[in-house]
This record gives C-alpha cells, sequence and structure tokens, in this order.
C-alpha cells in the first residue's frame, strides 16, 4: 500500500516534510535518458572509450531526485511501445516526425544513446530498482495505471506534459517537471496546472486536444490556440460537455458564449475532435505487473552483476550515488 506525502515546502521544491509516510515515484524513463543524453556530455565515456553519458547522467538525476524527495518506492516505467497502434490508427500524425527515416516503426535515437539504454536496464535491475513496462503501450501509460492505483501519494518525473492530465488532490498526484533540469524542476498539482495554463486542474488533456501539440504530431483545431483552448475548456469544464453542447446547438448554428468563427472550426474539425481524446488521454487499465518490488533497494538485488557492469562501463561513482542515496532513505524510514 502506498501511505500519505507530506505537502511540499513551496519555498525550496526540492525539500519536502519529513513525516515518516511512503510516497511512490514514477520515473519516465525515456524522457529522463533523452535529457540525460543530451545534458551530459559525450565526452563521458567508459575504459573502452563507449560514451556512457545518458546511463551516468540518468543515475546521477535519480539519486539527486531519491535524496531530495525521499521516496520509499521506486519504479522506472519504460516505453514498451513509444507510438501504440491504437493512437496512429486514430490520428496518422502522432508522433510521426520522430520516425527514424526509413522506418515505419522505429524511433530516430542518436546512435550513441541507443545501446546504453539496455546497459542502463541491466544497472537498474541489479541495483535492486523495479522496471515495469506494459506490451503495446508507452512509459505514459504504465505511469497512468500504476498511479490510478495508487492509495496515497504518488510523485511523476518526467519532462513531457501530457502527463499533467494526471495531477489531482485525494490521494496526492503531483508531477516533477524536469524540462528544465532536475535543479529547477517545478512541482505541480491541480492548483499549479490550472494556474500555468488558466484551466481546471484536471483537464489538461482536454486542453491539449483542442491546442494540438506539434511535439506529438497531434494538429488541434486549426486556428485554436492556448487561450481560446483554455477559455472553451474552463466555460464548458471538458471538452465532452463542449461537443455535447455543439451538437445541441446544431440546428441553431450558435453555442453561448462561442463566437460564429470558433464554432465554424470546432464544427470543422469534428472528426478529429472525435478521436483526439483516445490518443490524448493516457491510459489508467493497461497490464502492468503488481508483484514488482517497489521499495528502495538497501543493497543490490545482484551484487555481482553490479559489480561487473560498473567495472566495465566506468560507472562506479554514479552507482555508489545512487546507492547511497537509497541507502539513507530506508535507513531514516526504518527509524521512524
Amino acid at each position: 500500500m502506498i501511505m500519505g506525502l507530506a505537502a511540499p515546502d513551496r519555498q525550496n521544491p526540492m525539500i519536502i516534510n519529513q513525516d515518516g509516510r511512503m510516497t511512490l515515484m514514477l520515473l519516465d524513463a525515456a524522457s529522463m535518458y533523452f535529457r540525460a543524453y543530451f545534458g551530459v556530455p559525450e565526452s563521458v565515456t567508459a575504459p573502452d572509450g563507449t560514451p556512457v553519458n545518458a546511463i551516468r547522467g540518468f543515475l546521477d538525476m535519480t539519486a539527486r531526485l531519491v535524496s531530495a524527495r525521499r521516496p520509499t518506492h521506486l519504479v522506472a516505467c519504460l516505453d514498451e511501445d513509444w507510438r501504440p497502434a491504437f493512437r496512429v490508427a486514430a490520428i496518422p500524425s502522432y508522433k510521426e516526425h520522430r520516425l527514424a527515416p526509413g522506418s515505419p516503426d522505429a524511433e530516430a535515437t542518436p546512435d550513441t544513446l541507443a545501446p546504453q539504454v539496455p546497459i542502463l536496464l541491466d544497472v537498474l535491475a541489479a541495483m535492486g530498482v523495479a522496471c515495469a513496462g506494459s506490451p503495446g503501450f508507452e512509459a505514459d501509460d504504465v505511469i497512468g495505471t500504476l498511479a490510478a492505483a495508487a492509495t496515497d501519494a504518488v510523485e511523476v518525473v518526467t519532462g513531457d506534459r501530457d502527463l499533467f492530465q494526471l495531477v489531482r488532490d485525494e490521494p496526492p498526484i503531483r508531477i516533477l517537471y524536469i524540462a528544465r533540469s532536475v535543479a529547477k524542476l517545478e512541482i505541480l498539482g491541480p492548483a499549479e496546472v490550472a494556474a500555468k495554463y488558466g484551466i481546471p486542474g484536471g483537464a489538461y488533456a482536454d486542453y491539449a486536444a483542442l491546442r494540438g501539440d506539434p511535439s506529438d504530431g497531434l494538429p488541434g483545431v486549426p486556428g485554436v490556440g492556448d487561450k481560446t483552448a483554455a477559455a472553451l475548456i474552463t466555460a464548458f469544464g471538458s471538452l465532452e460537455r463542449l461537443l455535447a453542447s455543439l451538437d445541441a446547438t446544431e440546428a441553431t448554428r450558435t453555442l453561448s458564449g462561442v463566437s460564429p468563427s470558433v464554432r465554424a472550426r470546432l464544427r470543422a474539425a469534428r472528426d478529429y475532435l472525435d478521436v483526439a481524446p483516445a490518443v490524448v488521454q493516457v491510459r489508467q487499465d493497461v497490464p502492468v505487473r503488481r508483484d514488482l518490488r517497489t521499495e528502495l533497494p538497501s543493497a543490490p538485488r545482484d551484487p555481482e552483476a553490479l559489480l561487473d557492469l560498473s567495472d566495465r562501463w566506468g560507472l562506479e561513482s554514479s552507482v555508489g550515488r545512487l546507492l547511497q542515496a537509497c541507502e539513507s532513505v530506508r535507513q531514516a524510514s526504518d527509524h521512524m
């Protein structure tokens, strides 16, 4: 069972109150290792000269997050399918711009990043850090499923705005948004999402469907930008209610409080709006192992394998920092 979390200190978002309660931290692994790869120079290499910048950066980022946020449970969530067929069937442009040249399904990934990912997963497994994925689904869907099932506090580490839709107050789900870096992370709950976008705190998915998202290849409604999308979602409460009102007024061609030009744009984009929610909304019902050992490791699960990996790839300092951070949190929780 995942227990409660004290409210974060607003003056220093990297520190939380320590009250002995438990927190599940969910890592958007691909978001993190891509940012680590581009944030740490390729001159960071293994003894044989192989770049390990993404691995070192990921481990160091995680160590810093564990030390600062002090979760008691940790899961690295994985993209088993970065561009799921059900989303592409609904909107063919979904992430299309990220396809590797000449490939129908492979994501364009830097040549020196791709080989680092399986090594990173081997390191996490040897350390005892839980990893979770679900065939046919993105990490977002795994995160959504685990977060929805949690009975108390969850913190989601990501650089992806799509996950803003998961925020809730009870039991609390907070997004640790690392788009600018771990050092400059933003902590977002319903109030922060509402203030940032001018929408109801849980309505980010509907807002994104209307506005579109070029980073995911979502076209949105042509001519409906941030302000109009926010105004529509605020006025109607949800995309579903907006479309129901649009349908109810089809005969009169009027919609209270909405200009004729915006009405025309919504009606012209109705086919898109019918399928967009299935693409934008994070799934919360995907098959994920329920027997994951999610507790922070107090010692490596496979010390021999971890030692071999650390020696071969020159990861001793980064592995040590993450193990030390986990051990510190475990010891503190054991004494509460």
